[in-house]
């Protein structure tokens, strides 16, 4: 079960405020989640006890974003295994409940792996409990890790592609230190360039249909003190015309092994206006985001969201939960079908590079993806 219970927004948190944290109260170990449909109006946080309540706020993106999507899946099988639930199929549940994050399952996997070799080896149920939160705890400071070394790299490009800087980048969705261990992806990139005094103006896609820009992305460069400018989606092609984009940083939430990016819809029609307008246009994701076993951007599954995120406009101070209405305002004819998909994929011929924390892939190719896979598995294993 999750129960809610809302924080102050008074006290200034770290730009790095943890998105989630596993706490053992008296009454028995939890994960405790930021959760991201409440912001910016309040800080509220939810506790989950058991894995059913973690898919259920995965599901209503209570948390999300793929490296914490991630991390959190990996913690969802810990808190099964520790509190006696079944922990096979708390795992299934976990890995089930956003089909497009590659991170999610990788997460679940790893904690259920961990898990799992304890219990076959002939360890107790405690022991093997153990083992997957050890492993959940070291995929949480694997992603911190990850994402100080995404924003070296992503920043050394930046100077690389555009010397002198004063740069004026262009992101789309959220890709900040809620949706990560660390301070993100694309946007640590972004904030380092700010830190750096590089950084000229951030513009912030609103991206619908959730609006996670609006909400999440300026939210969190307002507290980091950034010049940032929010934009609906549909205003990027005049912002381009203008000359006023020097680059364009995008997450992803999977990428395949042909170098096919899955990342929020509106992504890939940015990925076209950068080509035509000779803007560099730059993924920055973790190697866990890279997929081998997905050949390419038509095997990716991309989710379908409900339909009412886009004919209702919801306050984020309520709740978006699952299919159901969303009971908000309605901005469509009663009985409007919506085409909602979560994301799109940019093909790699549209990339300029993927930044990871184990380097930069440009161009992108399934032979220099796969090389860069292979050099994690052995940076892993060393």
């Amino acid at each position: 079960m999750a129960d809610q219970y809302a924080h102050s927004g008074d006290d200034e948190r770290p730009t790095g405020m943890p998105a989630l944290r596993w706490e053992e109260p008296p009454e028995g170990p939890v994960l405790v989640l930021l959760d991201q449909t409440r912001l910016p109006a309040e800080e509220v946080e939810l506790v989950c006890t058991d894995a059913p309540a973690l898919v259920g706020a995965i599901r209503s993106l209570a948390v999300r974003g793929a490296p914490l999507l991630g991390v959190a899946g990996a913690y969802g099988v810990a808190l099964a295994a520790v509190r006696g639930y079944d922990v096979d199929d708390a795992a299934a549940a976990l890995e089930s409940a956003r089909p497009t994050a590659v991170n999610l399952a990788v997460g679940v996997r790893r904690a259920h792996s961990a898990y799992r070799a304890v219990v076959d080896g002939g360890g107790d149920a405690r022991q093997a409990a153990g083992a997957a939160l050890a492993a959940a705890r070291r995929l949480h400071q694997e992603d911190a890790r990850a994402s100080a070394r995404m924003a070296e790299h992503g920043l050394a490009l930046l100077d690389e592609l555009m010397p002198g800087g004063g740069h004026r980048i262009l992101t789309h969705c959220n890709t900040g230190s809620l949706v990560s261990g660390g301070e993100g992806t694309a946007f640590a990139v972004a904030l380092a360039a700010h830190r750096a005094g590089r950084l000229r103006r951030l513009w912030v896609d609103e991206t619908r249909p959730l609006l996670q820009g609006a909400r999440l992305t300026a939210y969190e460069a307002a507290r980091s003190g950034m010049a940032y400018t929010l934009l609906t989606d549909n205003a990027a092609g005049s912002l381009f015309a203008a000359g006023e984009v020097d680059a364009v940083l995008i997450g992803a939430d999977r990428i395949a092994a042909d170098g096919s990016v899955a990342n929020k819809v509106g992504s890939y029609p940015l990925a076209v206006l950068a080509r035509y307008h000779h803007v560099p246009f730059i993924v920055v994701a973790p190697v866990t985001t890279v997929d081998p076993s997905t050949p390419d951007g038509a095997s990716i599954e991309v989710e379908q969201r409900p339909g009412h995120e886009v004919t209702e406009i919801t306050a984020p101070q309520v709740p978006v939960a699952g299919a159901e209405a969303g009971g908000g305002i309605p901005v469509a004819p009663l009985g409007t079908t919506a085409y909602n998909p979560a994301f799109d994929v940019t093909p790699p011929e549209l990339v300029t590079a993927v930044v990871t924390e184990e380097g930069v892939v440009s161009p992108v190719t399934t032979e220099a993806l796969a090389a860069l896979c292979a050099r994690s598995r052995q940076v892993t294993m060393s």
